[in-house]
């Protein structure tokens, strides 16, 4: 299916663009912190034959506005607003810190209809490590965007590669991901730091997604290991009335990118059994 570039006006006046493909109900797609849209058409497209997908191209990506010195999941949430009353988008999915800001946006949201996320940012008793950013903000500031990127990858995840030398792990990610891929998320470093700062500032906060009254689907996969990441889903999806979690096996964090055919099922599932509020209206 063709997929149209599309532009909001958020509350703060910056212009989120995001991408649309499909026919049906509305979906808004919210990426992960290294992520843009276009990290999340494989996804899209496998649930355009019966939604309408909106991928959000968030602050500070392609063509959204930067941002800003007011930045905060605030912003984020109004630019997810923006785009919903553009489009009329009652469904949310949301990947990694997507998800977080899917999540907060849906907390008393009666414009949500139904809400699913994979592994979303959502840190309880520092399940999702922050300690990381001064140091990566310092590599930041002296452009050495590549070793701001070590200290991510093994800060977020210090039982892994967080155990993994500094002159191991660098040619292996070098390896490991393609040049221009690498390349576009080094230079979403920046980004990426502050929002996990928000990541941060929002710990143990599990009592705030007790206000989400839209039906909810919290999804992990068994690839990331059964730690306190895990542990901290669990916690999220009980404490939203009437949440549904699942764990789908063989799947890693990254997996909506990586593996889109084998979330696509889950999500698609989920969601056809709730579109039916939004096609009545």
């Amino acid at each position: 299916m063709n997929t149209t570039t599309q532009a909001a006006r958020s509350a703060d006046g910056t212009r989120i663009e995001y991408l649309s493909t499909g026919r049906g109900p509305g979906l808004i797609v919210v990426p992960g912190a290294l992520a843009t849209a276009e990290s999340l058409a494989g996804l899209a497209g496998l649930l355009a034959d019966r939604y309408t997908v909106h991928v959000v191209q968030r602050r500070g990506r392609g063509g959204s506005g930067p941002q800003g010195e007011r930045y905060g999941i605030e912003r984020e949430c109004e630019d997810l607003e923006a785009v919903r009353a553009r489009t009329g988008a009652r469904l949310l999915l949301g990947h990694s810190f997507g998800g977080l800001v899917a999540l907060r946006f849906a907390r008393g949201n009666a414009d949500v209809d139904a809400v699913a996320v994979y592994e979303p940012g959502v840190s309880d008793a520092g399940s999702v490590p922050v300690g990381w950013i001064e140091r990566a903000q310092r590599e930041v500031d002296a452009g050495e965007d590549l070793e701001a990127f070590l200290t991510f990858v093994r800060g977020t995840n210090p039982e892994r590669s967080g155990r993994v030398p500094r002159w191991v792990l660098r040619p292996a990610l070098r390896r490991a991901i393609p040049a221009d891929h690498l390349r576009g998320m080094l230079a979403l470093m920046p980004q990426a730091i502050r929002e996990h700062v928000e990541v941060g500032r929002l710990d143990s906060r599990l009592a705030d997604y007790a206000a989400i009254t839209a039906p909810t689907l919290v999804l992990r996969g068994d690839g990331t290991g059964g730690g306190p990441g895990a542990a901290a889903l669990d916690r999220l999806a009980a404490t939203i009335p009437g949440a549904q979690g699942m764990v789908l096996e063989g799947l890693d964090h990254l997996a909506p990118e990586d593996k889109p055919e084998q979330v696509a099922p889950a999500v698609g599932r989920f969601l056809d059994h709730h579109a039916a509020r939004t096609a009545a209206r």
